[in-house]
């Protein structure tokens, strides 16, 4: 890429099962009250102009692990709510990095965010560590509410590609004071709090947990949540005050680091979040739905990637089953509000996870190479094992699937730059 444009993007403006179905009943309903009435121009039969985006990552997801939700939450001839949007599509992966062909959460983020790929570990900068124009800001420019909701630490790679610049993902405390106070996400929903205060100074989640002993505060930006609430936002730590905030910018940190505990399966492996993935984003939803220009959310479900590093197969399917919960929370938003972008993809693929058949003739194998299950395949006395060929990253395309204005264009083979290319079609502009 050519010195001018770079320099022309760095200085730009800156711009299932009926049980699960029953939850997203219940999750749904306070979000859809907002504005159900869909834009005139629907009525009439006209195609909504785009308003607002709701981007989903599913961390580390590949089609592999698609497949595997669908047989285990949906059956043989079912179908996941991610798979039930009308275009579909596939993304390439690679980053520019001279040492990798295989990119990490940080290089791929940052291509969605910005439009150029860069090395691993680089938030939101250019190979040169020069700092990008990204999605969030250019979304702030044009007047729209912004939010980002994960089950990662807020901070972490994904979403802090959309919000924040900096050369190493490791500065997760200074990705928090730029949320603060440079880029101001107007809903940040997920855990990390430990990257928020200082060290010695633990807040709702006590450190050294027995759980997981390594996690404690260890901000060095000072009491980065006082400077949030000063600053407008109102905070919360539970699923209780979370439900009881109102209107207004709003930052809920809800563990110390990831809010599960990543293991191998058996070892201390804990997926149970205080919040919901699919309750932080419907609470997402009903707060940034009153920004009368629209908003930009990004959402995250971080266990398929961290549970697939540990080749855990039954706590990737576990989180697979919350990430399809949250689809359904913005497929049913989508419903009653036409004029919004719904995409769901993934970064990468994590494990270079196989679904196979249950047959113990197959060599089964060791180590990265065990097989894993077998797991129920829903409505069927059949079922599967899991496959798994590394605890790394791999570099297959991953599918991406859309519904709503421009959603078509998701159609075909794209580099994951091209995420930027299409939603900033919609975050750049002012309605």
């Amino acid at each position: 890429m050519s010195e001018g444009v770079r320099r022309a993007r760095r200085f730009a403006a800156p711009v299932a099962a009926a049980a699960a179905a029953a939850v997203v009943t219940m999750v749904i309903n306070p979000t859809l009250g907002a504005s159900a009435t869909a834009p005139q121009a629907a009525s009439k039969g006209k195609a909504p102009a785009a308003k607002n985006v709701i981007f989903i990552n599913g961390d580390g997801m590949g089609a592999a692990a698609r497949q595997a939700a669908r047989l285990h939450l949906a059956g043989l001839n079912g179908q996941l709510a991610m798979d039930k949007l009308p275009y579909s599509g596939q993304l390439t992966t690679e980053p520019d990095d001279p040492k990798a062909v295989v990119t990490d959460s940080a290089a791929a983020a940052t291509a969605w965010a910005t439009g150029e790929k860069t090395y691993n570990g680089a938030i939101s900068v250019d190979v040169d560590g020069n700092p990008l124009a990204t999605l969030g800001q250019q979304a702030k420019a044009a007047g729209k509410a912004t939010g980002l909701v994960t089950t990662a630490q807020v901070t972490d790679a994904s979403p802090a590609a959309f919000f924040s610049s900096t050369p190493n993902r490791s500065a997760q405390d200074e990705i928090a004071r730029q949320y603060i106070e440079v880029s101001k996400p107007d809903v940040i929903l997920g855990g990390g709090e430990d990257w928020w205060l200082p060290a010695g100074s633990p807040g709702a989640f006590q450190d050294k947990p027995a759980e997981d002993t390594s996690e404690a505060s260890k901000g060095t930006k000072g009491d980065l949540i006082k400077k949030a609430q000063k600053a407008g936002y109102t905070y919360v730590s539970s699923a209780d005050e979370l439900n009881r905030a109102k209107s207004g910018k709003l930052l809920g940190l809800f563990a110390n680091e990831e809010m599960f505990q990543q293991r191998p399966e058996g070892q201390g492996d804990v997926y149970n979040p205080v919040v919901g993935l699919s309750t932080m984003t419907s609470k997402a939803l009903s707060t940034l739905d009153k920004s009368k220009k629209g908003f930009f959310l990004m959402v995250e479900e971080e266990g398929v990637d961290e549970f697939a590093h540990s080749n855990n197969g039954a706590r990737v399917l576990q989180s697979m089953q919350e990430l399809e919960k949250s689809v359904a929370v913005a497929r049913a938003y989508v419903a009653t509000h036409p004029d919004t972008l719904l995409v769901v993809t993934g970064d990468h693929e994590t494990g270079g996870l196989a679904v196979e058949e249950a047959d113990t003739a197959d060599e089964s194998g060791d180590g990265i190479s065990a097989e894993d299950g077998p797991f129920a395949i829903r409505g069927s006395d059949k079922s599967f094992y899991i496959d798994w060929t590394t605890s790394g990253h791999t570099g297959v395309d991953v599918p991406v699937t859309a519904a709503g204005p421009l959603a078509d264009r998701f159609t075909g083979k794209h580099a994951n730059t091209y995420v930027h290319d299409v939603l900033s079609e919609i975050l750049a502009t002012r309605r």
